[in-house]
């Protein structure tokens, strides 16, 4: 069985990339972020477009980096369109994060059924990522969605249920519990550490090393419990996104440089997967 770890960046936290707050080139965010080891990068269609999928295309080729569609679905219907392009690009799946969100959890079932139905029909995979603002918007229902659709797959990025649920330090082991759920769905993991009250923290900040080692325990879980039952591609995202996700200062000025803090995750993530086997 082939099981090997893919690391991405997005091309959404390269714009900017660091504190300088300076927009580099598509060329040379492509050079940067092959000569770092990354081995693709997410287009996010939410904080771009189609247009720029097709601009940066040509770049992501020329330093074989594969890409990754994100998509933002405001109807059933539209992630038609989305998927034929991800199809076309090489998107290894669709990350959805969908628009679509009926008040009930009745309400939801069918939309994401469509929408499964409509990938196997054009042959992408999707994954619904857990994201705030979005029809997997709260951890409960998310739970429930799983429940009643047992083929559904997941990409987890936890830092939006910490948040969203407000978890105390130290998580119960009913909360932890509910986590481990997720990850036992999830075909790929997002590296953003969050707390309780804030989305993105900084990473060699003291006060945030609980949350630190939290994330890390839960990427170690994920990938070993996705390692005991898939094969092919582990797909790792490292997602530091610009202000108004990176905090700032007084002066706007963000307080730690997030292309550091990604190599960091993606060096973490790096050794956590040669504890746990390394590539087989």
């Amino acid at each position: 069985m082939t099981q090997t770890l893919k690391t991405f960046t997005s091309l959404w936290a390269m714009q900017p990339h660091d504190q300088t707050g300076i927009k580099l080139p598509y060329e040379q965010v492509c050079e940067m972020v092959a000569e770092a080891g990354y081995d693709g990068m997410a287009i996010d269609l939410g904080a771009g477009d189609v247009a720029q999928a097709h601009e940066v295309r040509p770049h992501m080729e020329r330093y074989g980096l594969t890409p990754l569609i994100v998509a933002f679905p405001k109807s059933v219907e539209s992630l038609r369109e989305t998927l034929v392009m991800a199809k076309d690009f090489g998107s290894p799946f669709v990350d959805v994060i969908g628009q679509v969100m009926p008040l009930s959890v009745d309400g939801m079932i069918p939309v994401i059924r469509q929408w499964m139905d409509m990938a196997d029909e054009i042959g992408v995979p999707v994954q619904f990522e857990t994201h705030r603002n979005c029809i997997t918007n709260d951890l409960y229902s998310t739970l429930c969605l799983l429940d009643a659709i047992p083929e559904m797959r997941i990409c987890a990025d936890l830092s939006h249920y910490v948040v969203d649920r407000e978890f105390w330090f130290p998580l119960s082991e009913r909360d932890m519990g509910l986590i481990s759920r997720i990850l036992q769905r999830s075909d790929s993991f997002q590296g953003r550490v969050a707390s309780r009250q804030q989305i993105q923290l900084q990473l060699d900040f003291p006060q945030h090393q609980k949350w630190v080692e939290l994330f890390k325990g839960w990427w170690r879980e994920g990938m070993q419990d996705w390692r005991a039952r898939a094969e092919g591609d582990c797909i790792f995202l490292c997602e530091l996104g610009p202000p108004e996700y990176a905090m700032t200062d007084a002066q706007g000025r963000e307080m730690s440089n997030r292309w550091e803090e990604a190599l960091q995750i993606k060096a973490w993530v790096a050794e956590i997967w040669q504890e746990l086997g390394g590539d087989r």
